[in-house]
């Protein structure tokens, strides 16, 4: 039952969570995905992560998709790229990052590094808890914690970019107001040479 219920739910690259799989008991799905890993119909990528094996047109080994597994993990109960990935995101750097840096409420420990596949990943425990609601403003203020080791734009340029991802982003400058004091003091340095102290008097 489990199996047709995964290859009836999950694409070739998908992650497959324990907690996605219905049942009446997790020791029993937990049994059961193990015995699948060992027949070989499935691969185990991390402790309670799983996915279809598979070969690509090339006729390697499938992998998971890292990003789909960043989402479902990390993102998705609130959370954020940071690092040079938020940078590289709004088009602040083209430089691509090495490491994947996220900020989620997931996380139980300030940083924590993990090897996912190859892919390695630092996650940390948001200063505040994220929700719908200041997503967007905590975001923004980590970026504007590292702006000025990553960015590659500088003068007008970057100030225009920075409006660009204000406005695009939907930042209020209200509920920045009200985290801004948990961040670093680079921060008010770097809104104001970013053209933006106004939105916060």
């Amino acid at each position: 039952m489990i199996y047709e219920y995964i290859m009836k739910n999950f694409k070739n690259g998908e992650p497959i969570f324990l907690n996605e799989i219905p049942g009446s008991s997790r020791e029993v799905i937990r049994q059961e995905m193990k015995r699948l890993t060992d027949e070989k119909k499935l691969e185990r990528l991390y402790n309670g992560v799983y996915y279809i094996p598979y070969k690509t047109i090339l006729g390697t080994e499938g992998k998971v998709s890292i990003d789909q597994f960043i989402e479902k993990k990390y993102l998705s109960v609130g959370g954020y790229l940071t690092g040079l990935s938020l940078v590289n995101k709004y088009g602040f750097t083209s430089q691509n990052p090495s490491v994947y840096e996220i900020c989620s409420n997931e996380a139980s420990t300030k940083q924590r590094k993990l090897d996912i596949d190859g892919n390695n990943l630092i996650i940390y425990k948001p200063l505040s808890l994220i929700t719908k609601d200041n997503i967007r403003e905590l975001e923004f203020l980590s970026l504007m914690s590292i702006i000025d080791k990553y960015s590659e734009l500088s003068g007008l340029e970057y100030r225009n970019k920075l409006r660009e991802y204000v406005n695009k982003v939907g930042v209020n400058f209200i509920i920045v107001k009200e985290y801004i004091s948990l961040f670093p003091a680079i921060v008010y340095k770097n809104i104001y040479e970013g053209g933006l102290m106004n939105e916060l008097v």
